[in-house]
């Protein structure tokens, strides 16, 4: 079965919206993608289309943040990272502002727009900011439950959704920021998953152990701050860990699982599986997914690899 995130974050903003009138919705232009049309439909007062303006956009967000408002702010991924970064770190993170940015279109999501608008840089721009948290939720109900989260959450945030439909995952859900989730346990090898790519992780999970492998797979949803305490008992307890993300293998959850094992000094062999060091080509997103070599197939073959 699969659900659209960006519905469920046009759901959960209407469900907010009703409880909490502090909370204030800002787009860019492009409310119909991102699903604040919905909120801007229930609460048109408290909606504003800045326009193809995102650095007004996270500027505005941040007077509201100072004036006891809580602003949600949408646009693509690569527009809030890339377009307006300097708003982002200088007005919002520095002075560490309850501000929640959350885009959608990330990563290879978009599929036929092309490399102007993917986002393979947005986590490792954002983690890199001190005072922001970063989430990237697997489906449509932590996608609920992360929004929720992060607007009782006093400080920025930065939550990471896709274009398409994604495989629901959950059907009940303990929900706490920065605590990783353990989706099925397992002690030959971990698989490390954030956003989309859990799906993936799962499917791979299955395929191994048709091959008498068992395979723990852990829902990294927050990137910033990461679980230490669950990967370094990864690391000790299975033979190696695989990370998976739509994102850059440079600066993303595959960093930041690497440094957690450099740091730590644990014996973890690890393989980073993401978006290579290029630019994505034009294509649907799961055939751009499995050319980078996110297929289940090349999953299990580098977890037998791992283990052996």
């Amino acid at each position: 079965m699969m659900c659209s995130t960006r519905e469920a974050y046009g759901d959960t903003l209407v469900e907010l919206g009703k409880e909490n009138e502090r909370i204030f919705v800002l787009d860019a232009d492009l409310s119909e993608s991102t699903k604040t049309n919905k909120f801007a439909a229930a609460f048109p007062d408290r909606f504003f289309n800045m326009g193809v303006a995102e650095q007004d956009m996270m500027g505005t967000a941040a007077g509201l943040a100072l004036s006891g408002k809580v602003p949600i702010v949408s646009t693509f991924a690569v527009f809030a990272s890339m377009r307006s970064g300097e708003q982002v770190r200088t007005s919002i993170a520095y002075p560490r502002l309850n501000v929640k940015i959350i885009v959608t279109h990330s990563g290879l999501s978009i599929g036929t727009a092309g490399a102007t608008h993917f986002c393979e840089e947005d986590l490792a721009i954002m983690r890199s900011l001190p005072n922001m948290v970063v989430i990237a939720p697997a489906d449509a109900l932590e996608t609920n439950m992360a929004i929720k989260a992060a607007v009782k959450y006093e400080g920025p945030v930065y939550i990471r959704l896709g274009r398409g439909d994604a495989p629901v995952i959950y059907k009940e859900l303990e929900y706490e920021i920065g605590k990783a989730i353990t989706v099925c346990e397992g002690r030959d090898v971990t698989l490390v998953a954030t956003g989309i790519m859990l799906g993936r992780a799962l499917q791979a999970a299955r395929k191994l152990k048709e091959l008498n492998v068992e395979a723990r797979v852990i829902d990294m949803h927050t990137i910033k701050p990461l679980d230490r305490e669950v990967l370094i008992k990864a690391a000790v307890e299975t033979k190696g860990i695989i990370t998976l993300e739509d994102h850059s293998i440079i600066g993303g959850l595959g960093s930041a699982v690497a440094e957690v094992i450099a740091e730590e000094k644990v014996k973890a062999p690890l393989k980073r599986l993401g978006i290579p060091d290029v630019f994505g080509e034009i294509a649907n997103p799961d055939q751009l997914w499995d050319k980078y070599g996110m297929t289940v197939s090349n999953i299990c073959d580098i977890a037998m690899s791992l283990i052996s």
